[in-house]
């Protein structure tokens, strides 16, 4: 069978397997860049892409150039606090506006300097007066759809796309006492993981590798045992990863947690581009973007709650993050190869505390992708 043909068999399979029943996807759904040319076209072409943080752009004129399906775009925070998203490609003649993060009350380019105001509309543009046909009024970068949630900051290339926040209230009501809104970002990475972009998302969303993998980063902290799943929404997935009761009770969460929040790091996800472990005194996330089979872009960070953290506090999460993330991106590499070998097949997943939110993400994507995948 083609490689979206036998894919198209195993999503059609979702409809009927549950939980005690589901097992691993075929290797194309990894391995065949056609299909990840579809999954750029209809998941981070039109869904809903997470980019970071609410606070990289945290004043007015503050904006962070980054990429979503090979498109520049600049998210900028205007003058009138708000957060728009922009094309970061000058309207004369395509030069790039913003590399990295800037600050300023103009966005200049760099080439000719047309400047932009930080709400888009083109602002000067030298010696072009005489020009029969160009009204400067006219001209303003195009503009996306941009929500905040949670602190974290979304953006879609998809015209007149349904709001993201109602499909997540479920999951906020989840992680409302965590205020993940409040949490700062105190370490933030930019780095390629040779694997395939769903591999990273499925490791960082199951509980079953946590102690064998992580036998002395992670297990000590979230053991396998103390995880449980909870059910699936249409637009995320997750689960709940306990601390260990060898471990002193954190006191740096939000007052509103309760005993039992404190003791909990909910794991989500939100697809395609956002993977996160909400912890009462510290969090985790990784946004997510393909760039071939085997090559992601991820931005790692970690956000914390509070002002009263020290230095050494702060380096001894950094490390153990970084650490656990070292043990995933080798395990990760291997695991590509083993998908491309002849002998590779689909296996059985683990119940549903272990493998659950695995089995939830095959359902995401059929529930996106099944119809565009139809040979």
């Amino acid at each position: 069978m083609s490689g979206r043909t036998d894919l198209s068999a195993a999503l059609a399979e979702l409809e009927s397997a549950g939980y005690e029943s589901a097992w691993s996807m075929p290797a194309s759904y990894y391995a065949d860049p056609e299909i990840l040319a579809l999954e750029k076209e209809h998941l981070f072409g039109k869904e809903w892409v997470c980019i970071g943080r609410v606070e990289e752009v945290a004043d007015p004129g503050d904006s962070m150039a980054f990429t979503l399906c090979e498109q520049p775009l600049v998210a900028v925070r205007g003058d009138d606090s708000k957060i728009r998203v922009f094309s970061n490609v000058c309207r004369h003649r395509g030069a790039i506006l913003v590399d990295g993060k800037s600050k300023g009350r103009r966005i200049v380019c760099p080439y000719h300097h047309w400047s932009y105001d930080l709400d888009g509309r083109l602002a000067g543009a030298p010696r072009m007066e005489a020009h029969s046909g160009f009204s400067k009024s006219d001209c303003r970068l195009p503009e996306y759809a941009v929500e905040e949630w949670c602190g974290f900051l979304f953006t879609t290339l998809a015209e007149n796309p349904e709001p993201l926040g109602p499909r997540l209230e479920p999951l906020k009501a989840r992680i409302g006492n965590y205020h993940m809104e409040q949490m700062k970002v105190r370490h933030l990475a930019d780095e390629i993981w040779h694997t395939n972009w769903k591999c990273l998302i499925e490791n960082f969303m199951e509980a079953y590798h946590l102690s064998p993998l992580h036998r002395t980063t992670l297990h000590p902290v979230n053991p396998t045992r103390l995880c449980t799943h909870f059910p699936a929404g249409d637009a995320y997935f997750g689960y709940n990863a306990g601390y260990s009761p060898d471990l002193p009770r954190s006191q740096k969460g939000h007052p509103d947690l309760t005993d039992a929040e404190a003791d909990n790091c909910v794991m989500f996800a939100i697809p395609p581009g956002l993977v996160s472990g909400c912890g009462g005194d510290y969090s985790s996330f990784i946004c997510i973007q393909p760039e071939t089979i085997d090559r992601v872009r991820a931005k790692l960070g970690l956000i914390f709650y509070g002002d009263g953290w020290t230095d050494a506090e702060i380096e001894k999460a950094t490390v153990l993050f970084n650490d656990t993330m070292s043990e995933d991106k080798s395990v990760l590499v291997g695991l590509m190869r083993g998908l491309a070998a002849n002998a590779y097949a689909r296996g059985p997943l683990a119940p549903a505390d272990f493998e659950g939110n695995v089995f939830d993400f095959y359902r995401y994507f059929g529930r996106r992708m099944a119809a565009v995948l139809h040979p």
